[in-house]
Formats: C-alpha cells, sequence, structure tokens
C-alpha cells in the first residue's frame, strides 16, 4: 500500500504541483485548500503525512498544527513563505517534525518527505533482512552470504538494505541517490550505477531467487521470484 500524503496548501498552482510530484514518485495524495477543509480531509483519510502552509485563510497552519496534535502524531511538515527564525521555531515547537521554505526545490521537499516517513517507519522495520543465502544485518552492518560474513563498505550495504527492504519496487537513480546518498549530496546518477556493479559482482551466483535487476530506462530493483 503506497503511503498516503495530505496537502493542505491554499495556493492552487503549488497544490497541484504538488499533488502531481508526490503522485509521480509513489505517493497516494489527498489535497485541500484551506485549514478546515483540511481537518476534515485528515479526519477523512487518515494521512502517513501532512505537508501543512503556514499562511491561509479561514484557519492558519498554526492552528491546524494544534488541531491535528491534539488528536495524532501524525508526521507534518511546514510549508511557509517566511524565512525569520520566529516562524520556524513557532512550527517545530508546536510539534512540526520539519519545515520548508518557500519558494523550494521540489527535489528537496520530496527528500524531506521521505527522511520524515523514514523516521516514523524506523521503529517498525526490520534491521535485519533474510532472503536465500542471504542476510542483510543493518544493526551491525554485516552481509552473510552462505553463513559466511562478506566485507562490504557501508554505502553498498545501505543500498542493498534500501532495495531489499522493498522487494520488487522499481527506484530511479534519483530516487536512490536522495534516500541513500541524502538529497544534499553533489554527485550525479552514476555513483549509483557504480554501486549496484560492486554489488552484483559480490553477489554473483550466490542464488537464482533475488537478484539486483535493472530496469532499462527507469532504475533498478531488488527482484524477488516466487518459490
Amino acid at each position: 500500500m503506497p503511503k498516503t500524503i495530505l496537502v493542505i496548501e491554499d495556493d492552487g498552482n503549488i497544490r497541484e504541483l504538488l499533488r502531481l510530484y508526490l503522485e509521480q514518485e509513489g505517493y497516494a495524495v489527498e489535497t485541500a485548500q484551506d485549514g478546515l477543509e483540511g481537518l476534515r480531509a485528515f479526519k477523512r483519510v487518515h494521512p502517513d503525512l501532512v505537508l501543512l502552509d503556514l499562511m491561509m485563510p479561514v484557519m492558519d497552519g498554526t492552528q491546524v498544527m494544534k488541531e491535528l496534535r491534539a488528536q495524532s502524531k501524525v508526521p507534518v511538515i511546514m510549508l511557509t513563505a517566511k524565512g525569520e527564525t520566529f516562524d520556524k521555531v513557532a512550527g517545530l515547537e508546536l510539534g512540526a517534525d520539519d519545515y520548508v521554505t518557500k519558494p523550494f526545490e521540489m527535489r528537496e521537499l520530496i527528500a524531506r518527505v521521505r527522511a520524515v516517513l523514514r523516521r516514523y517507519d524506523k521503529d517498525d522495520a526490520p534491521r535485519k533482512l533474510e532472503f536465500d543465502n542471504l542476510i542483510i544485518d543493518k544493526e551491525s552492518y554485516n552481509i552473510i552470504v552462505k553463513g559466511e560474513k562478506m566485507e562490504i563498505p557501508p554505502k553498498e550495504i545501505e543500498l542493498l538494505y534500501f532495495l531489499a527492504s522493498s522487494p520488487n519496487r522499481v527506484f530511479t537513480r534519483a530516487q536512490l541517490l536522495d534516500d541513500v546518498w541524502g538529497f544534499d549530496y553533489f554527485g550525479d546518477t552514476r555513483t549509483v550505477d557504480v554501486h549496484v556493479k560492486r554489488l552484483r559482482e559480490k553477489l554473483q551466483g550466490v542464488s537464482d531467487q533475488w537478484e539486483i535487476k535493472t530496469v532499462w530506462g527507469v532504475g533498478y530493483k531488488f527482484e524477488v521470484r516466487a518459490e
């Protein structure tokens, strides 16, 4: 099931742009044009994350934030056109998990959405993934192949763990850069290709039940074959 994101934003152009980009990233998106409509939508869809504009008519983001925190711990990222420290601190003190100042780069916003969702998923996410002849232990940063520990650099372990955490889901190179290296990483997508190549060389012949597969024109996935 895709994560559901509620966008509460009074600017129609920004609202639609956010919807398009988030849906392109695989999220289900619900939108609202003011605070009251946003609270009604929140009760109806029970989203996994809220993108909340600070300055809105009818009910502003501060009021909405208070209402949300009175009934839920759902993660919230505030969107604000103001850059003053007061607004940022006030938003965080109200219980927001992060904030993004307008105008924002869409890639940065998507990366922040992923980062906040990851923090909330962290407690539930398994730290050890097991497949045929392969154990990926994120807790100890160990890869066990056929019962033997394999020496693999940390970033390759993180990439393998990330792909294997969502078997059969395709990720673009840009998504992998954002999620594994971080949105502020200044490398290019060839970095992903190099790390995938190294992983494949080390894991070649380990199992015929899974593989890191290239999806041409898109990116990569950890493909697990049905038994």
